[in-house]
């Protein structure tokens, strides 16, 4: 069920991992952002934005992970964009011609096993390198390019109603999540990334991440001063004193520990 989070963005959040779907409403329709993750989900999306009586004019997906890369038929043929480093980086993953299978084969180790719809994933356009705001008709959305977690990764500055969308970062559940697999130096690009995020933050009244609670007046730089501290923790060899791992993880995000246990070892071979 969509939930109003400011002044004409709403958001839809998936069981699977609280995922956010966001939606911004304009003249003519809205922009769909980040779309997921179940078939059933997105078909109650579709129900929820056909009662506001609003088609959607453009879809944006903030970076190449598959469960941002999603869409359903029923939210139509809209085009749907990303930075051109996302595209790029989403055509390479592509291009092999059993990829769908391995995300679908992935997912068989999850609770959204055979409930995840693949058809539609990835098909979309790449915006000219450079692109400030996405193209469509309703409030600026500025587009604020990084290299942190993913290629190409943006996150939406919503600036007329003081809104960050932040992809996969700035969550209250999930500690930064490097780009280990791409990146030449991740945790120089991770500070990079929070210092746009710095940049802006006096604008922003309420930010999402792509995963976890949406937070309120203060939050954004709250969650940048979090992320920072982890990152710092991991440069110089440090333990985290974060409260997303370890025993004061919140219920059911037990596995984030793992999941910091792993960069840390990549980091330090």
């Amino acid at each position: 069920m969509l939930r109003q989070v400011a002044e004409g963005v709403l958001v839809h959040e998936s069981e699977f991992v609280q995922s956010n779907a966001v939606v911004v409403q304009g003249r003519a329709g809205v922009l769909l952002i980040d779309p997921g993750v179940t078939g059933s989900e997105l078909d109650c999306l579709a129900n929820d934005l056909r009662e506001l009586g609003r088609p959607v004019v453009a879809g944006f997906s903030t970076h190449p992970d598959w469960d941002h890369l999603l869409w359903h038929p029923r939210l139509g043929e809209a085009p749907r964009y990303g930075t051109a480093r996302c595209a790029a980086s989403v055509r390479d993953q592509l291009s092999e011609p059993d990829a769908k299978a391995r995300i679908a084969d992935h997912l068989l180790e999850t609770e959204v096993a055979g409930q995840v719809p693949l058809d539609l994933l990835g098909l979309i356009t790449g915006l000219p390198a450079e692109t400030a705001h996405i193209p469509w008709d309703g409030p600026q959305v500025r587009i604020i390019e990084h290299q942190a977690h993913a290629p190409g990764h943006a996150a939406l500055l919503i600036e007329e109603r003081g809104v960050l969308v932040a992809g996969d970062m700035l969550s209250d559940v999930l500690v930064p999540m490097f780009d280990l697999d791409h990146a030449t130096d991740p945790i120089g690009d991770y500070f990079t990334a929070l210092r746009l995020f710095e940049e802006v933050a006096g604008d922003v009244d309420v930010v999402i991440p792509g995963h976890g609670s949406v937070g309120g007046s203060g939050q954004a730089r709250a969650r940048i001063d979090q992320d920072r501290a982890y990152v710092l923790a991991l440069r110089t060899g440090q333990a985290p004193a974060d409260p997303r791992i370890g025993p004061s993880a919140k219920p059911g995000w037990e596995w984030v520990s793992d999941v910091h246990e792993g960069q840390l070892q990549r980091l330090t071979q």
